[in-house]
């Protein structure tokens, strides 16, 4: 059955709430249901076989795959954080082996925390914060400079490193839109991620070469010669960012391996799953079967050392493993809902009605870069990079396959509009707790890293016009 500009209306919906509410539960909630009652024609009936839609997700193994491993690794990343691994890898780079003697030190070895800390965006933040601040500190270090590198080395970090709860989250969106084997389309995604690739190596560039530009070289200019880490006008460290350093503070340096060996065990099993299930070819490899066994090898390992270290008993193993997981839970709703949306989008016939409707005005190779200033817009209103992406895989896949589009280009300029408005909106969640662990204030962050954001945003924007243009 044709539905016509009905079939539109869902995604639309999706993003308006999401925009005017900023609240990716109630949009996603609200665009399930109205394309519901549009499939069933009756509005309570609709209303009830949207919440059996919710159900249906789990009938899909691949789909409650990807929900368990973001669980798990939820889990994990609480474990790597309570272990004292995280701590221990700190104090060997700072004290153990007295590498930092300057700016440009701080600055790289606030980089180096960042990337290394890659399994969360708020872990980051929080981490990178607490270790990197009383060194950055020493060395007149700007708060402003100090708040772009640790929201930097956050969230677009986490998806150029996808071994963590957010890989598991795209490859579900990707996967929900009929993208056979997501893992590798995920892998292949990375290298066409211009955004996240652009932001991580400027931050290390201007770490390097200490060149500042914009505001941001007048707040390094006030920082050194004045020793005003801050701008006057403006206060410094929140309670809740406090809190959370002394949160941190409270908890014992241990070996730097408790953090490495989980973290490649996960790695290394996760490739082995994917040459076992690929018989040989890791590209053919079961994606989300491969990542359940990294998963629970990277939570074997961490309970081997742990308990056998007596850093904690098998007790509280488990209750930081269950605390760490329900952290998680609301990510793992939000796919829910992006599963839904995404067999309601294909019941509705939606990408092919726009391609049918866009057919003679426009042009495929245009499609990738709309795709990123649409997914920027959106971000960047709502401060939230994980409703960007569960709201743009179904307005954009159905439209990118029926037009002959890249369904990996389109997944990446996806991604990285979807980082950029979580790294530049002063309502993101990263960059309060950037600001919060750096003692920056929200507005002098968000002034002085925005040249930096937008620059790059511009420069993938005609990264990705050429790519679609050339096919």
């Amino acid at each position: 059955m044709d539905y016509g500009f009905l079939s539109v209306l869902p995604p639309l919906i999706a993003i308006s709430l999401a925009l005017v509410f900023r609240n990716v539960f109630l949009a996603l909630f609200v665009s399930c249901t109205v394309g519901q009652i549009i499939l069933d024609r009756s509005f309570f009936q609709g209303l009830g076989n949207s919440f059996k839609g919710y159900w249906k997700v789990f009938e899909s193994n691949g789909n409650t795959n990807v929900i368990m491993v973001i669980l798990l690794l939820g889990g994990l990343t609480l474990l790597l954080e309570k272990s004292g691994g995280i701590a221990g890898f700190v104090e060997y780079m700072t004290k153990k082996k007295n590498f930092i003697s300057d700016r440009r030190g701080a600055n790289i070895f606030t980089w180096i925390v960042g990337v290394v800390v890659f399994t969360s965006g708020t872990l980051s933040c929080l981490v990178t914060g607490a270790v990197s601040r009383p060194l950055s500190d020493s060395m007149k270090v700007s708060h402003e400079k100090l708040a772009f590198l640790i929201h930097t080395t956050s969230t677009p970090v986490c998806v150029l490193l996808p071994f963590s709860g957010w890989g598991a989250f795209m490859i579900g969106l990707m996967e929900a839109q009929g993208i056979q084997n997501g893992p590798v389309m995920l892998i292949q995604s990375l290298p066409l991620n211009f955004y996240c690739l652009l932001t991580v190596f400027l931050a290390l560039f201007v770490s390097i070469t200490q060149k500042n530009y914009g505001p941001m070289r007048l707040a390094e200019e006030r920082a050194i010669s004045t020793g005003r880490l801050d701008d006057p006008r403006h206060s410094g460290l929140t309670d809740e960012a406090g809190e959370a350093r002394a949160r941190l503070s409270n908890i014992h340096a241990t070996n730097p391996l408790n953090l490495l060996l989980p973290i490649l065990g996960l790695i290394l099993m996760i490739l082995i799953g994917l040459y076992i299930t690929g018989n040989g070819d890791l590209s053919k490899g079961n994606g989300t079967a491969s990542l359940i066994w990294g998963a629970a090898m990277g939570l074997f390992v961490a309970g081997v050392l742990y308990v056998g270290q007596k850093i904690m008993n098998f007790e509280e193993y488990l209750a930081y493993l269950f605390k760490g997981m329900g952290n998680l839970l609301p990510i793992a709703s939000i796919l829910v809902f992006g599963f839904a949306m995404g067999t309601i989008v294909k019941q509705l016939g939606t990408g092919a009605y726009l391609a049918h409707l866009f057919e003679d005005i426009l042009s495929p190779g245009m499609l990738p870069m709309l795709v990123f200033v649409i997914s920027c817009l959106i971000s960047f209103s709502t401060g939230t990079s994980m409703g960007t992406m569960t709201v743009m895989f179904p307005l954009s896949m159905p439209l990118a396959v029926t037009i002959g589009v890249s369904p990996v280009l389109i997944s990446a300029a996806i991604f990285g509009g979807s980082i950029f408005g979580d790294h530049s909106s002063p309502i993101s969640d990263t960059a309060l707790m950037s600001c919060g662990m750096s003692g920056c204030d929200v507005m002098d962050h968000v002034k002085t890293q925005f040249p930096y954001t937008l620059a790059c945003a511009v420069i993938t924007l005609m990264l990705y016009l050429a790519a679609g243009l050339l096919g």
